[in-house]
């Protein structure tokens, strides 16, 4: 006896697809502005205009939300394009100033999804483990900046301290800090930033 294969109707697709992306959305932002703990599953579907047993079942518990938005950050994060602009280029700062403007890039379009992943590490079951799915390729990808950095001029440091300090500068934490924390225009956070680099990575 032949078989039926069930249909599929491509609008209920889309329909699905847009619930899916609205409850992101709204746990992105309620997660940024109150922190992973202070939300609720409730919260969450008040948000995107559905109901909690549609979130449950088109995104999951509130973990599972929090796991699609740290791996649509690193989908998302454009380092890959932002370390191939670097290792284009054949100046120290040059190369610099091209991870200055990758990162900026990178942390300031993603900007309300680091701060949910960042202000979830406190209350998550697994903060640590986290935080390191969110930032193991960025952290990769400035080590080999870094690399690269010693290949095209002598350097007065061990180029793991130049990674380490890479981090430092350019890594999550130095954006939030300035823009964040101190409120600086990502302009002037940029430029400091890129200044602080080539000053430091002058001096022994």
């Amino acid at each position: 006896m032949p078989t039926t294969r069930k249909y599929v109707s491509p609008r209920r697709e889309q329909a699905a697809a847009q619930t899916r992306a609205e409850i992101l959305r709204s746990a992105t932002r309620l997660f940024a502005e109150r922190g992973y703990g202070r939300v609720t599953v409730a919260d969450i579907a008040a948000g995107a205009g559905v109901s909690a047993k549609a979130v449950f079942a088109s995104a999951g518990s509130k973990s599972d939300i929090l796991n699609e938005i740290v791996d649509t950050a690193v989908r998302a994060s454009g380092y890959e394009q932002a370390i191939d602009a670097v290792l284009a280029e054949r100046d120290p700062e040059a190369a610099l100033g091209a991870l200055a403007r990758g990162t900026r890039a990178g942390n300031e379009g993603m900007f309300a999804v680091h701060e949910a992943i960042h202000k979830a590490l406190p209350s998550h079951e697994d903060g640590e483990a986290l935080w390191e799915r969110a930032t193991a390729d960025y952290r990769a990808a400035l080590r080999t900046a870094a690399h690269h950095l010693h290949t095209l001029a002598p350097a007065p440091r061990p180029e793991e301290e130049t990674a380490d300090l890479l981090w430092f500068w350019f890594g999550p934490g130095g954006w939030r800090t300035l823009v964040a924390e101190n409120g600086w225009p990502w302009d002037r956070a940029e430029a400091f930033l890129l200044r602080t680099a080539l000053a430091t990575l002058r001096t022994p």
